[in-house]
């Protein structure tokens, strides 16, 4: 397999990590795109992200925090929530995130986030730590949940609940999502893709948008589906079958991102 198809089959999944960690699809893209120019210009480095998963994302995060990459074009199109967790990131220090991503979301192990991030294991379990003490801490919302399977909806319920969040309701369908909505906005939605009657989650949460803006986390079996450049993808995006942890990872990601109250 030629680098570049290496590289290929990872990216649709750096991406994911970068539009989680940045809260932006156009600034997210931004990093990404960046990693690969450099890489194009510098053998060496090109030679060392074909060598293993883990080695792209660390020359990723090498870009990531040299911030030596201009967005203010790229982010013209960005929504209110986007250009809002531009500025709430300026102002705080995201290494503990992206800890938990990487160790959640994209399910490496402690010691290959170690190794990406350029710290010992120790300062890893530390910043995971961290993250998991702000997930405890964030503002409740009310959680709209989107799932034709009963199981995974009541287990997405379940951890909703512990995490002391309010399910304003579960729905199968298209139709059963906008109702429970108008009845009670939500200040986050759990949205599968392919739901009962066939209709689209997808669809269903483009409805409720027109209602104002709300953070979305997807959840899926088929996420590269999604993830093509092609057209707005979702930036919380999570693979099924799915670790409690990572839905957990996501949550805290979407909620730190959002600028306004809950709604209700």
């Amino acid at each position: 397999m030629s680098v570049a198809d290496q590289i290929g089959v990872q990216l649709p999944f750096l991406r994911r990590y970068a539009r989680a960690l940045t809260g932006s699809q156009t600034s997210g893209d931004t990093y990404v795109r960046a990693t690969l120019e450099a890489a194009l210009a510098d053998d060496a480095l090109r030679t060392e992200i074909a060598e293993s998963r883990a080695a792209l994302y660390r020359a990723f995060n090498r870009i990531w925090s040299s911030g030596h990459v201009e967005e203010a074009d790229q982010r013209a199109g960005d929504t209110p929530l986007a250009k809002a967790a531009q500025q709430r990131l300026a102002q705080m220090t995201p290494l503990h995130r992206q800890a938990l991503l990487l160790t959640t979301l994209e399910e490496f192990s402690q010691e290959e986030a170690a190794e990406i991030l350029d710290m010992s294991l120790e300062e890893v379990r530390s910043l995971v730590n961290q993250a998991i003490s702000e997930i405890e801490s964030e503002t409740k919302t009310d959680v709209l949940i989107i799932e034709d399977e009963p199981l995974i909806s009541m287990q997405l319920e379940g951890l909703v609940t512990d995490l002391g969040h309010n399910v304003v309701g579960t729905a199968a369908t298209r139709t059963q999502a906008i109702e429970i909505f108008e009845n009670k906005r939500a200040g986050l939605v759990l949205a599968d893709i392919q739901l009962a009657d066939g209709s689209s989650g997808i669809d269903a949460v483009e409805d409720l948008l027109k209602f104002g803006d709300v953070p979305v986390i997807f959840i899926t079996a088929y996420p590269e589906k999604l993830l093509t450049g092609e057209r707005p993808e979702p930036t919380y995006l999570v693979t099924k079958p799915f670790q409690e942890a990572t839905v957990r990872a996501a949550i805290s990601q979407a909620l730190f991102f959002d600028s306004s109250k809950p709604l209700g």
